[in-house]
């Protein structure tokens, strides 16, 4: 690994989108879950090849977090510089660096349309963090658009997948419902943890089951648990459920 600094015009990741990223929480300088990220990342570096050093991942977290206050810590992992063209070298050098940036506590609920920017459920990408991320920069373009915080994306089938920076889940007849991963979801840290909570069923379906759910709801790690107050011309109230999560989840 080589450490950041200016990154060089022929970085794949600034190039081709090729490399990872995570977003972890710190306060005061705890960085909740960290091991799960570092499993996540180290998944998804197998995944698309590229060697990771979870140790040198560590420290350049544990370094990037501030003592004190709550920050978003981005931690960015590109395949480092190669030749012209998409072949890689045969021994990339990778660049690992972390930043971090303040983050508010969200305390108020969520607005969301469902967006016409698709999920590519096909694509191994679609559940990972890669550094090509433009989907979901354009899915949230739309929400802001149209006066929403957030945008809910649907794959090529037609299927609820996810949020374009949460995980989604929804409550009908007092259960719990996500969708599944291979509708391109990512594998969220806060999924994870409310789902080994709670008896949540994984489907695979379409936008209409939300027309009779009694609430929605994102997860990340930097939100925890937010309600959606509203999904296009629909509101939803709160509910007792959502509240409970919150709690267990902050």
């Amino acid at each position: 690994m080589i450490p950041a600094g200016a990154i060089p015009l022929d970085d794949r990741g600034l190039l081709l989108g090729d490399g990872l990223f995570e977003t972890l929480l710190a306060v005061d300088g705890v960085v909740p879950h960290l091991a799960a990220h570092l499993d996540r990342m180290t998944a998804s570096s197998d995944v698309l090849g590229l060697p990771f050093d979870r140790g040198d991942a560590e420290r350049a977290i544990r370094e990037a977090s501030p003592a004190e206050g709550r920050f978003a810590i981005r931690l960015t992992l590109t395949a480092g510089s190669g030749g012209r063209g998409l072949d890689r070298p045969a021994a990339p050098v990778l660049r690992l660096f972390a930043a971090a940036a303040p983050s508010a506590v969200v305390t108020t609920p969520a607005s969301a349309i469902i967006a016409t920017t698709r999920r590519n459920e096909g694509s191994p990408a679609s559940r990972l963090k890669t550094l090509s991320y433009l989907d979901n920069v354009l899915a949230r373009a739309e929400a802001k658009a149209a006066g929403a915080d957030e945008a809910v994306m649907l794959n090529n089938r037609g299927e609820l997948a996810c949020a374009g920076a949460a995980n989604l889940f929804w409550v009908a007849g007092g259960r719990l419902f996500t969708p599944r991963l291979d509708c391109g979801v990512l594998a969220g840290i806060t999924r994870g943890r409310l789902m080994a909570l709670h008896d949540v069923e994984a489907v695979a379906v379409g936008p209409e089951v939300l027309d009779n759910a009694e609430a929605v709801l994102l997860t990340n790690s930097l939100i925890g648990v937010r309600p959606v107050s509203r999904l296009g011309s629909r509101a939803f109230a709160e509910h007792p459920l959502v509240a409970r999560l919150q709690a267990q989840l902050a």
